[in-house]
């Protein structure tokens, strides 16, 4: 039995015992009673209603001696792992003043804080894990840790689409968190939370695992959150998750409030797994990036009317493949157009954005198991996901984009409904800017046809058509460009 449950036993036995002296202690019935006057009887009736309450306030006693359930001898190895984070960020904000006086070009700087909280995990190489969010475009970051000290931070490395950021700070003895394997994390497991809410300092807020695996919440990018009713606050991002064996299980991340996080607190906090936390920081250390895998299809949502045409049930999930690229992992594997994948290493797949959630969660170079329904038929698979290009020289794809470097959008962007590329970069003087395209253009067709994403747009340009016409977005306004 482990020590949680022991004392939880012990106290049970002894409310058991408190019940059964409430009941023993009545006192028993004279054989002959004259019967008692109305102001004796509310007497002996007050009489007996004040003998449990002497048996109750005899609880602690039978409490003696047995240790109480309690969480402060595991928390007293967590928290001196638990840092504070500020970071701060100079931003160039207008001057009314300068422009009251005619003078416009005189900029005014401001300096931007933000609090959140991090997780020592090598306390030999000081490697700090935190949410990106946390120090996104600081300028400084100081972390503050459980004994008092504050040290200037060293950034390693952030991936944005997982909201994991990692951070090395120049200390000695200090302490670190075991990682636990986060995919044995079950719904009614209880977890802690610790962090650095409204910059108050180290609190500690308790709780079970709601869900796991949970996605779907929109501005976020992949997705795979631990769900918490551990209250997580402002400030508390990039904090620890911990199992009672003081464990870290996820890294806190976000939680959801229709009505703002100044409402408060209503159950709902997510975190990042741990297993995911620990490969993003091994990623970043090794290449300075993450690098995804992908597939190689397009597919789209099986509506009702779709499942209908397909001889399917109408409750049937799943992405629907409707194009294969060429030499793609799942054109090697022998996934065609038309197939339905319903699983991911035995993960489910419910729709389009969940397949690409999983492929971008899922290891490079390594094999997945997909589940596909064809023809009435189930089926399963082996694909190895190879790396996509985050960011490509428009001249590969095209001497027509000279001088453009094309980049994917973000995942958290792409959450929201979004498609296409982006001009990241369009060097002066070059084709591609001498044909008007500027950075920042946002690209979502060729030649009329829609471009999901680098893949797309590169496949859409395979067999160089004679005319280069693209769909831009610009400052909200819908164009086209004529590349020459």
């Amino acid at each position: 039995m482990r020590p949680a449950t022991a004392a939880a036993a012990l106290l049970t036995a002894a409310l058991a015992g408190a019940g059964a002296s409430h009941w023993l202690s009545q006192p028993a019935a004279p054989a002959e009673v004259a019967p008692p006057t109305r102001g004796e009887a509310a007497l002996d009736t007050a009489a007996r209603l004040a003998l449990p309450r002497t048996a109750e306030a005899a609880l602690p006693a039978q409490l003696e001696g047995v240790a109480l359930p309690s969480l402060a001898p595991m928390l007293e190895k967590v928290t001196p792992a638990v840092v504070n984070i500020y970071s701060q960020q100079v931003v160039r904000v207008r001057n009314p003043l300068a422009e009251l006086f005619g003078m416009p070009g005189m900029p005014q700087q401001r300096t931007q804080q933000s609090l959140g909280s991090g997780v020592v995990v090598d306390a030999e190489r000081g490697l700090v894990l935190t949410n990106h969010h946390v120090i996104e475009n600081a300028d400084a970051v100081s972390v503050t840790l459980a004994d008092g000290r504050t040290l200037e931070a060293e950034f390693i490395g952030s991936d944005p689409d997982t909201d994991v950021a990692v951070i090395r700070i120049p200390a000695e003895d200090l302490v670190a968190i075991p990682l636990a394997d986060s995919s044995h994390l079950r719904v009614g497991d209880f977890v802690v939370a610790v962090g650095n809410p409204f910059g108050l300092g180290q609190t500690v807020t308790s709780g079970i695992v709601s869900a796991v695996g949970r996605s779907g919440l929109q501005g976020l990018g992949y997705q795979n959150f631990i769900q918490t009713d551990a209250s997580i606050n402002p400030g508390n991002s990039g904090g620890a998750l911990v199992n009672l064996r003081g464990e870290l299980v996820g890294i806190n991340t976000a939680s959801f409030n229709p009505r703002g996080s100044a409402a408060g607190n209503i159950g709902l906090g997510f975190a990042i797994p741990a297993n995911l936390a620990d490969e993003v920081k091994r990623q970043l250390l090794a290449y300075g990036e993450v690098r995804r895998g992908s597939l190689g299809v397009d597919s789209e949502d099986l509506t009702p009317r779709l499942a209908e045409q397909l001889g399917l049930p109408n409750n049937q999930r799943g992405a629907l493949v409707t194009r294969v690229y060429r030499g793609s992992p799942a054109e090697t594997a022998g996934v065609r157009p038309g197939d339905l994948v319903v699983a991911a290493n035995g993960a489910r797949v419910d729709g389009a954005q969940s397949l690409r959630n999983l492929e971008g969660l899922l290891p490079v170079d390594k094999p997945v198991a997909l589940d596909l329904l064809r023809d009435d038929r189930r089926l399963s698979v082996q694909a190895v996901l190879k790396a996509r290009a985050t960011e490509v020289d428009g001249k590969q794809i095209d001497p027509r984009l000279a001088g453009a470097t094309l980049t994917e959008l973000p995942e958290r962007v792409r959450q929201q409904g979004l498609y296409g590329v982006v001009a990241s970069k369009v060097e002066p003087g070059s084709r591609a800017a001498e044909s008007g395209l500027r950075p920042g253009d946002y690209i979502r067709g060729i030649n009329q046809r829609r471009v999901d994403d680098l893949q797309a747009f590169r496949d859409r340009l395979a067999d160089a058509p004679r005319q280069l016409q693209l769909d831009v977005v610009r400052g909200g306004r819908v164009g086209y460009l004529v590349m020459q």
